[in-house]
């Protein structure tokens, strides 16, 4: 696995990863960027949700259930002096369905938070991550 940033202009990056995909990366204007792109701890909150959500919903699916909607949010408080690394994650996972077992999401997100996603154990001892979810019956 490989990542390459190439410059564009003022805090402007394009980032492109081995996969062939490509994103934008920048700085907001008070900071030199003219924010046309992600900032860099934005895009780790970002690979944290997406990696767990590939899991939960993997075994989601195993367990044969019928999620109709999902979305994790993920909050990252930061401290104030640099370099100003996050102190403190949380994940919030939210499942949409019908008949949706309260026992298989925890045990989806468990897995996924304790076994499974690798940027959650690379990010683990780092910062604490804690996680939240809920089910909304439709």
């Amino acid at each position: 696995m490989e990542a390459k940033l190439t410059y564009v202009s003022g805090m402007k990056f394009v980032g492109e990863a081995s996969s062939g995909h490509a994103i934008v990366v920048d700085g907001d204007h008070e900071h030199g960027g003219n924010d046309s792109g992600l900032r860099p701890s934005e895009l780790l909150l970002i690979a944290l949700g997406g990696c767990s959500a590939m899991d939960v919903i993997s075994i989601m699916k195993k367990k044969q259930q019928h999620v109709t909607g999902f979305e994790i949010n993920v909050n990252g408080s930061k401290v104030q002096t640099h370099p100003k690394k996050f102190e403190k994650i949380v994940v919030e996972y939210v499942f949409k369905g019908k008949n949706i077992s309260t026992e298989a999401v925890q045990r989806a997100v468990e897995l996924s938070m304790t076994k499974y996603c690798s940027v959650k154990a690379t990010l683990e001892g780092g910062v604490p991550i804690e996680y939240t979810y809920r089910v909304i019956e439709e």
